[in-house]
């Protein structure tokens, strides 16, 4: 079962790795320049850590679509689940919920 749950999240933590890197390395370089907060970049972390790939991709992909120069902007926060399912690591990888749990 365990080996299952790490297939089924290793997508989503690829995309999280992605994210990760290209806000360590590239984002920086274009400064604070989004109208949203949290960034555009950030939002989509949120939202396939939240949602998963498939589902956080579209979001993240709809945030993009609507950050322009005439966006009115202001706080747009990643909708939760309404039941968690899994935990979020320091680093924001996605785990089991019992993961580390004794």
């Amino acid at each position: 079962m365990r080996a299952l749950t790490f297939l089924w999240l290793l997508p989503r933590n690829v995309c999280v790795l992605i994210l990760r890197a290209y806000r360590a390395v590239i984002s920086p370089l274009y400064g604070d320049v989004c109208r949203y907060y949290p960034s555009c970049s950030a939002y989509a972390l949120g939202s396939i850590q939240q949602h998963g790939v498939i589902k956080g991709v579209a979001l993240g992909s709809w945030r993009l679509a609507r950050c322009h120069p005439w966006a009115r902007g202001g706080v747009d926060d990643v909708r939760p689940r309404r039941v968690p399912r899994y935990r979020i690591t320091d680093f924001g990888f996605v785990v089991p919920a019992s993961y580390g749990k004794a």
